[in-house]
């Protein structure tokens, strides 16, 4: 037996079934009473509206994506799950899509879901800015992790970030630093190089930068192997912790002590930089706040000029552990 229709709620409710459909999809264009009368008829039917159907009379999902490089990055824990939170409370479903560090695989999903959803969170993309703007025209957009103009965004301060971990080291000692770069088309790499390049040179010591790498494990002992073959730097900072820890597994290999030979940093604060040997040293910051904010930039992005969308940026801060120390 099927249950009860929206012409069954009309006829209830004696109204139009035009505007029992309105009373779902858009409230404000009904009276509060008629709504009331609607919403009070259609509980006592049972009746509940088809989102598919809700979808093709307001042209609302009610379904946003958050495309992130690599899910396997634990890195992206939190934030999926920020924006996963702040998603529910406004009833939205949100849809999770691997690009899996790859331009092409992103382009060619957010193409597939664009007439599916009602907007996409972009982590660490490594698109092109053409093709931003492109899907920015197609459907409101929020980049996390990048920065670029006419598209809001959300972002740790890493600049700010950058100059603590200066810092820090300049008052252990350390004079000579490393950066083990991230990928070549990732936004963030380049910021974070500039970052520390600035902040070098207002403590008055030298930074140095090879790479790029990729952005895991395995690929930190390559990274360590060049940064040996270098010479001179007293500490090394990677691009994020998966590579920061695959750094401290090749150098124990090799027997370089850390912190009394090298100290190492990475970026992220993932829960395994508190369980590695040593501990890692690590820039971090809320990143379920970072979520929850690119939900609710996403939400009102519509309605805004592209002139007019922002940037927040949110605050960073250094957690310290066993794997920096005073140069010897």
């Amino acid at each position: 037996m099927s249950g009860p229709t929206i012409y069954d709620v009309a006829a209830a409710a004696e109204v139009a079934t035009s505007t029992v459909s309105r009373a779902f999809s858009q409230p404000g264009r009904v009276s509060a009473a008629t709504r009331d009368r609607v919403l009070a008829v259609a509980a006592e039917l049972g009746y509940r509206p088809n989102p598919h159907a809700r979808a093709l009379l307001s042209g609302k999902h009610h379904t946003v994506a958050m495309v992130v490089s690599d899910i396997t990055n634990p890195h992206y824990f939190e934030l999926i799950r920020g924006a996963e939170m702040r998603a529910r409370v406004s009833e939205y479903t949100l849809l999770l899509v691997n690009a899996e560090e790859s331009p092409r695989v992103e382009w060619e999903q957010i193409q597939r879901l664009a007439p599916a959803v009602d907007g996409f969170m972009l982590s660490a993309s490594r698109l092109p800015d053409e093709n931003l703007l492109q899907i920015a025209a197609q459907r409101p957009v929020v980049l996390v992790s990048r920065e670029l103009p006419g598209i809001a965004s959300v972002v740790l301060d890493h600049v700010e970030g950058c100059r603590q971990i200066v810092s820090h080291l300049a008052s252990l000692g350390h004079r000579d630093l490393l950066y083990l770069a991230g990928p070549r088309n990732s936004w963030m790499a380049g910021t974070r190089w500039a970052a520390l390049q600035t902040a070098a040179e207002q403590a008055g010591v030298s930074v140095r930068r090879i790479g790029p790498f990729t952005p895991k494990v395995n690929q930190g002992g390559a990274a360590a192997d060049a940064a040996l073959n270098a010479g001179g730097a007293t500490a090394l900072v990677a691009h994020n912790d998966l590579l920061a820890i695959g750094v401290l597994q090749r150098l124990a290999t090799r027997g370089v002590r850390v912190p009394d030979d090298v100290s190492v940093v990475g970026f992220d604060d993932i829960f395994a930089a508190d369980v590695c040997t040593p501990g890692l040293t690590t820039l971090g910051g809320a990143h379920v706040d970072v979520g929850r904010a690119a939900v609710e930039l996403l939400l009102t992005a519509g309605s805004r000029a592209p002139e007019d969308q922002p940037r927040v940026a949110l605050p960073t801060e250094l957690v310290l552990r066993g794997s920096t120390g005073a140069t010897t």
